[in-house]
């Protein structure tokens, strides 16, 4: 007997993040990370989101630097009021939606979609990576110190192990893209 059945390949779901030396993720009460992380973290992200086919952000996120989706690419801005933006859609190419992290990967996985690409706030962070959902960690890390603004996650308890997979200096300023996988 010979079977064919479907086959769903494993996607990959990668959070993307920039970060000063003390580990914040915005300028003190300003979420526009353009305003300062490094040009070359900003040519990074530019050239990694354009190549992205899926992409999710969170509400806030979208908010404070409404993104154009590139070509080609769908992106998911999450939000607890999914409701409230019914006719901001652009062309099918960006999706409010209420589902949960679980509940999102879990469709995509079933369009198979070979990778997505998260890059949001701390609470979006935290919901991926609290459901076990992230399989590697790329951070940009600046040389800079805020002392205050937000961090990476927020303020839940986790404990989430990575691994080093590379490491570039990307500037004479010591910029640093650190890619990490997540231990599971």
């Amino acid at each position: 007997m010979f079977y064919c059945g479907l086959l769903l390949l494993k996607m990959e779901k990668i959070l993307v993040f920039v970060s000063t030396l003390d580990g914040k993720t915005t300028k003190w009460d300003s979420p526009l990370v353009r305003s300062w992380s490094s040009p070359e973290d900003q040519a990074y992200f530019s050239r990694l989101w354009k190549e992205s086919e899926l992409a999710v952000i969170g509400r806030s996120t979208f908010e404070a630097d409404p993104i154009k989706p590139a070509k080609g690419q769908h992106i998911v801005v999450m939000t607890r009021n999914a409701h409230k933006y019914a006719g901001k859609e652009a062309g099918g190419q960006i999706e409010f939606t209420d589902e949960s992290p679980k509940q999102l990967v879990k469709r995509f996985e079933q369009l198979n979609k070979p990778r997505m690409l998260i890059a949001g706030g701390a609470h979006l962070a935290t919901s991926f990576l609290q459901g076990g959902l992230i399989d590697e960690l790329w951070l940009t890390i600046e040389p800079k110190i805020f002392g205050s603004g937000n961090g990476l996650v927020a303020r839940d308890k986790l404990d989430i192990q990575l691994k080093l997979i590379s490491c570039e200096k990307l500037n004479d300023a010591g910029t640093i893209l650190a890619k990490y996988a997540v231990v599971k």
